[in-house]
């Protein structure tokens, strides 16, 4: 939590100064190229690093190096993707830029590729502290070569400055991190079946979870300018805040945990999974629950006046997270169980949900909206995630009610001291 606190706050400050050194517009087309690069990674995505941790040879020199192998292959893969994408995705958009920053930006998974294996051991260990001071400080030396670069020249190369800098200072951390032998290329034929046999979910899974996270970015970059989608996209990434901390949780801490406990029965993890996911769920309902209530005015200190449209978008985009809140804390004993197939179906879900409300929101009533359809779209995916833990002995139905109680009652009653303050409500602005 101190790991994604940080980050974040150190990520929040550069781009509180960078957005007063470049213009929206610049935000906004650097989000799609971000969007269309992050879907080519969870395209190729084999399950690596969740097939390591759980897998009872992760620990071997052997199968590290296989899955080292693989990696290398996925992150030239992704690389060779993005200079193929880049031609169609400029004449979809309708922009010349795109030619080149999808194909620059796409050259930062080469790099990812060929970081060490001791990310693997590391999570699969559960030493989460190398792991924090690895990101916050690639956090630090990234973000400021993207400042200074903007001062320096404010164009959006800044931006892709800090983005292949995150990826080369990550790969050199990583390799400092090894410890015992190093890594070598190595291909055990069993090994391959075995990671490509787990993967196969996690690769369905993967693509789904992708297109559900981002595909309001890729219709809304054609339905709205990108001056507002630069806006829109500052707005949702405080608004995820929550959601980001649960998934780092999840990938760090709560994912090994469960991996763990698999010798236990299922009314013994469960039990374990309710006692502890209390805690947590207590904390995003009160940051939710502050992002909702507040969320207008953290956009108007901020930022400027160019970017105003955000401070009636965060609120909603904030209280729409709170489903998300509740599968994220508990969706991952599905994979550790071998059950991924409910998440996987559970991103197609909100896909649908979004690709089809989304133009009838934005018809109906335009950017409003379309921001309100996001804010809903992660209703199916909790109720399919629900139902995948009820279905194995794991249900959380009764916890769900009862957090989610005090969420409402947190947010009723520091909306009624707002308007007794006078402020109104924060969800007025565009309606």
């Amino acid at each position: 939590m101190f790991g994604f606190g940080a980050s974040h706050v150190l990520r929040l400050g550069f781009n509180l100064i960078v957005t007063r050194l470049l213009y929206p517009e610049l935000f906004g087309l650097i989000s799609l190229v971000f969007t269309i690069v992050s879907g080519l990674a969870f395209f190729c995505d084999l399950g690596i690093t969740p097939a390591v941790v759980r897998d009872p040879r992760g620990g071997e020199p052997a199968f590290l190096n296989t899955a080292w192998t693989m990696q290398i292959m996925r992150g030239v893969a992704i690389s060779a993707g993005c200079l193929l994408l880049a031609w169609p995705v400029s004449r979809f958009y309708a922009d010349r830029r795109l030619l080149w920053i999808v194909p620059v930006i796409g050259l930062s998974n080469i790099g990812l590729g060929f970081n060490s294996t001791s990310l693997f051991t590391l999570k699969r260990n559960m030493q989460v502290r190398p792991l924090v001071i690895m990101e916050v400080g690639t956090q630090i030396l990234s973000g400021t070569t993207m400042v200074v670069w903007a001062w320096l020249n404010p164009t959006i190369w800044a931006l892709i400055a800090g983005t292949l800098s995150s990826a080369v200072i990550r790969l050199a951390w990583s390799h400092l991190l090894h410890r015992g032998t190093s890594d070598r290329l190595a291909w055990e034929p069993a090994m391959v079946r075995e990671l490509l046999r787990f993967g196969r979910w996690i690769w369905i899974s993967s693509i789904l979870a992708f297109l559900a996270s981002q595909i309001d970015r890729l219709i809304l970059g054609k339905l709205i300018t990108w001056q507002m989608l630069g806006i829109y996209g500052i707005a949702a990434a405080i608004a995820e805040v929550p959601r980001g901390l649960t998934m780092a949780l999840n990938s760090d801490v709560i994912y090994p945990a469960y991996a763990r406990s698999l010798h236990l029965g299922r009314a013994e993890l469960r039990a374990r999974i309710i006692r502890h996911r209390w805690r947590l769920l207590v904390v995003m309902a009160l940051g939710i629950a502050g992002l909702t209530v507040l969320g207008d005015g953290v956009v108007r200190f901020l930022y400027d006046k160019r970017y105003a449209a955000g401070a009636w978008m965060l609120p909603l985009l904030a209280l729409g997270i709170w489903p998300s809140a509740l599968a994220s804390t508990i969706d991952s004993s599905l994979t550790a169980i071998g059950e991924p197939r409910y998440a996987a179906s559970a991103n197609l879900y909100k896909i649908v949900f979004t690709a089809i409300g989304l133009p009838v929101g934005f018809r109906l009533m335009g950017t409003a909206g379309a921001v309100l359809v996001v804010a809903m779209n992660d209703l199916p995916y909790y109720g399919q995630i629900a139902y995948g833990v009820w279905r194995q002995g794991l249900s959380s139905w009764a916890q769900d009610l009862k957090a989610t109680a005090l969420l409402l009652t947190i947010i009723g009653l520091a909306l009624m001291a707002r308007s007794a303050l006078g402020f109104g409500i924060p969800f007025r602005y565009p309606f």
